[in-house]
């Protein structure tokens, strides 16, 4: 079982070769760039969207234009033949998974993909698994953040010296305002999916 679970099997903390070394933590961290300028879809679509070689080259046909491991990039916006990507957070074909859903629950992308503002190539932090699916929904007052946050890679959930607010009031724990922001999101737990076909399928 343990064999399973590592990294040889998920795939957790190994970053695949991708077509070009894009960094999220230069983009992200380096630039300030939203998540949602590249995955544009994340809000409404049960995929988060791989963005268009055209969304590069808005800033890429001004800055770095000679740079050569950024040719695959010039080349697909040249012939308009798309980048292949390998996908980092692949989950098997009968697992259905929707962002929107998640994201619009109060779920910040740092819960699943984790430090992705910190990660010059891009790696899964978490192994998808199963199990690890189930740990967040039997508790999901210990990972919810008020909606705004989602994106904010820089969020810092309450603690006994921070404090989050959300309509008016201050909180200092994280189940305490998990619970209210489950409340006020209307979030199902395990307990409430009675239907295996709502994630399998």
């Amino acid at each position: 079982m343990q064999l399973q679970r590592s990294p040889y099997v998920t795939g957790q903390h190994i970053a695949p070769d991708q077509p070009v070394p894009f960094s999220h933590q230069h983009h992200v961290a380096g630039l300030g760039l939203d998540c949602r300028y590249c995955h544009t879809s994340v809000e409404e679509s049960s995929f988060a969207g791989i963005p268009p070689t055209k969304t590069c080259m808005n800033c890429h046909a001004q800055i770095w234009t000679t740079a050569a491991y950024l040719e695959p990039v010039r080349y697909s916006f040249r012939t308009g033949k798309s980048l292949e990507w390998t996908r980092v957070h692949d989950l098997p074909d009968f697992v259905y998974f929707n962002h929107s859903i998640h994201v619009n629950k109060g779920v910040g992308c740092y819960s699943c993909h984790g430090a992705v503002d910190q990660m010059p190539l891009m790696y899964a932090e978490n192994s998808l698994q199963m199990e690890w699916c189930l740990n967040c929904h039997r508790q999901p007052e210990k990972f919810l953040r008020p909606r705004e946050e989602v994106f904010n890679m820089g969020y810092q959930p309450p603690s006994g010296e921070h404090s989050v607010k959300v309509d008016g009031k201050e909180y200092f724990d994280q189940v305490e305002l998990g619970t209210v922001l489950r409340e006020k999101y209307h979030l199902r737990s395990t307990q409430d999916i009675t239907s295996c076909s709502t994630c399998h399928r």
